[in-house]
């Protein structure tokens, strides 16, 4: 698959023209005494460095799957096994705070961009090997998140039935 690339500039005036359409995926597992836990990475980010969740932008070309496997690899080294068209459980908005609505939707903070976020839970045993963007990864129960936590993270993992501890 080929996929095109836009320059720097052009990009960053689509980011502030309208939403980007992204996944968004957090890694489960449960370990031999039945504790559940969430995968993480450390980032840099406009908030500091944050725990997150994992995820980016969809490219041109690219399924939602691939662009999925993608960012795994490309973060932690692995390629989950995922069935053709998989179906996010929960779509999440990210908002810059200029445009953040103030309705009472429930939204991520992400002064970049506003991204239309489709989120998946993926679980996992593979051994996972940070890199790129991912200064860290680790695995945390549910009833512990670290802190600080990309503003949003917390809410994102209760929408998605992972948590619901808030961020220590």
């Amino acid at each position: 698959m080929t996929l095109s690339y836009l320059p720097a500039d052009l990009y960053l005036q689509i980011e502030q023209s309208m939403p980007i359409a992204c996944v968004d995926f957090v890694l489960v597992r449960t370990t031999d005494a039945g504790v559940r836990e969430v995968g993480l990475i450390l980032r840099e980010s406009p908030h500091g460095q944050v725990w997150c969740h994992l995820g980016g932008r969809i490219q041109h070309g690219e399924t939602i799957a691939d662009a999925i496997r993608r960012h795994a690899r490309e973060t932690i080294g692995i390629e989950p096994a995922l069935q053709l068209n998989p179906q996010p459980d929960y779509v999440y908005e990210w908002f810059p705070p200029a445009v953040a609505p103030v309705d009472g939707t429930v939204f991520g903070d992400d002064p970049r961009k506003h991204a239309i976020g489709l989120s998946f839970v993926i679980g996992i045993d593979d051994d996972i090997e940070a890199m790129n963007e991912a200064l860290r990864f680790e695995y945390f129960p549910v009833s512990s998140l670290p802190s600080p936590l990309w503003p949003g993270c917390a809410e994102l993992l209760q929408r998605l039935g992972i948590s619901t501890a808030q961020a220590m």
